[in-house]
């Protein structure tokens, strides 16, 4: 069987506007330590980030004290949006109602899943029966988890959007998915 801990960054600085370059908090750098003690018992073999900030510095502490590496991932990148949306909800709404909608510039979840999906595909194939450790994005994540279970959609992702961290674990038998799990990693509890 292959686990995949999908991790959901930790709270980001939104005064940074540039996506890929956008640190953490100080509340952010702290809840790092939920991620270590949430993962120290899982046996996670490889580690995988997309390259943005935000991403490897949440994962960066517990692969530190496992002595990882971080494989850096340009496909799992978060949603290009094109431009800052001021009305982020509704803006998600519009795109979860049609996955090819996008705004100039941006990136339609359809093209977000697609470019996720191949990278998880790969991850997959060539780490069959690990335990694999991925820090991610919101939407990133939920176009992956859509792509698997078609029940989850908008209304999933608004119970998601505003906890960060969180980890989502996917399990699989090969390449064929067996079922998935979203926990707070702060208290252990289920979200989804």
């Amino acid at each position: 069987m292959t686990n995949l801990y999908f991790i959901r960054h930790c709270k980001p600085d939104f005064s940074e506007l540039n996506d890929r370059h956008r640190p953490l908090t100080l509340e952010g750098l702290n809840d790092r330590s939920y991620i270590v003690d949430f993962l120290k018992d899982k046996n996670i073999d490889i580690i995988f980030s997309s390259h943005y900030k935000r991403c490897v510095d949440t994962i960066t502490p517990f692969a530190d004290i496992v002595r990882l590496s971080i494989n850096e991932k340009e496909n799992l990148r978060e949603r290009n949006i094109g431009k800052w949306v001021e009305n982020f909800n509704e803006y998600a709404l519009m795109q979860w109602n049609n996955f090819e909608y996008k705004i100039k510039n941006g990136e339609s979840l359809s093209e977000v899943q697609t470019r996720n999906i191949a990278e998880i595909k790969s991850i997959l194939y060539e780490n069959s029966d690990k335990n694999i450790a991925i820090s991610t994005h919101g939407t990133a994540f939920s176009t992956i988890l859509n792509f698997y279970d078609k029940g989850f959609g908008y209304s999933e992702f608004e119970k998601i959007k505003s906890i960060m961290p969180f980890v989502g674990i996917l399990r699989f038998e090969r390449d064929k998915f067996l079922d998935y799990k979203i926990v707070d990693p702060k208290d252990k509890t289920l979200i989804l």
